[in-house]
């Protein structure tokens, strides 16, 4: 591995081999969904407890200070919409040149393996893989499943991660699934644990992601579980406390109820 593409990643993953990714990219698809209409204003309260933001060239240009930034992960795909015909018809609309200057730490797009769209979007990753090998980034392939979230078992996502590892993508995120170990213990490269809809309590998403930990994941990407709170700094002190510091659903908790009251 290249000194480029080691000094990415350590950017990205922490030292105790532990990340938490910030996304705000869900605009892309969803417009200015639920307190996301300013982005910026959305990660200020809470970008200190992420390691990485997840995020479209647009917001980045847009919303995102460079001068107290934190990593980016570029999301490189899109071409469709709520509003469309399949969320899954994507392609890449982001050019390696424009990562480059944009100085990513790496790169993220989604595969729907499954869907009808499954061969173009793993030929993307592909071709996003041989493009950002030559320039030392590593790539994020995101396994995603578009309306179809009855596909989150460990048996479809495990297929999904083993793919996306096979051709080349540096880390891989995916929803978390009852047998989680199932679906890491296949996966030959990091695995970040994706959100997904918000819960409509904290405990739930406590427990799935120290579950998800203690199964073999390195971290999560939680959006909407964190920003659409009504207290989403103590969620993302909460969820910090898990990844970094090995809290228990209960000792988060404890923590999200006592920075709520703060």
């Amino acid at each position: 591995m290249d000194w480029g593409m080691k000094n990415r990643l350590a950017q990205i993953i922490k030292p105790n081999g532990r990340c938490m990714f910030m996304p705000i990219d869900h605009g892309y698809f969803l417009g200015p969904t639920n307190n996301l209409e300013r982005p910026g204003e959305t990660i200020k309260p809470i970008i200190e407890y992420s390691d990485a933001l997840f995020v479209t060239r647009g917001v980045l240009r847009s919303a995102i200070n460079p001068d107290n930034s934190k990593p980016i992960i570029l999301r490189v795909s899109g071409g469709t919409s709520v509003v469309g015909g399949d969320l899954a018809n994507e392609g890449i609309t982001t050019s390696i040149k424009e990562a480059l200057r944009l100085n990513v730490a790496a790169v993220g797009l989604s595969v729907f393996i499954g869907s009808d769209y499954e061969r173009q979007t793993l030929l993307s990753l592909g071709k996003l893989v041989d493009e950002c090998e030559e320039y030392g980034i590593p790539v994020m392939a995101v396994t995603a499943v578009g309306k179809e979230l009855e596909k989150r078992d460990a048996r479809y996502l495990a297929l999904c991660c083993r793919i996306a590892a096979e051709l080349g993508a540096r880390v891989v995120k995916t929803y978390w699934c009852e047998e989680f170990e199932k679906v890491t213990n296949g996966c030959p490269v990091p695995v970040v644990i994706a959100g997904g809809p918000k819960f409509d309590t904290e405990l739930p998403v406590f427990e799935f992601v120290y579950d998800g930990m203690q199964k073999g994941a390195i971290g999560v990407n939680l959006g909407r579980n964190i920003w659409q709170h009504p207290h989403p700094v103590a969620m993302a002190k909460a969820l910090h406390s898990i990844i970094h510091k090995d809290a228990t659903p209960k000792e988060a908790n404890e923590i999200f109820n006592e920075t709520k009251r703060q």
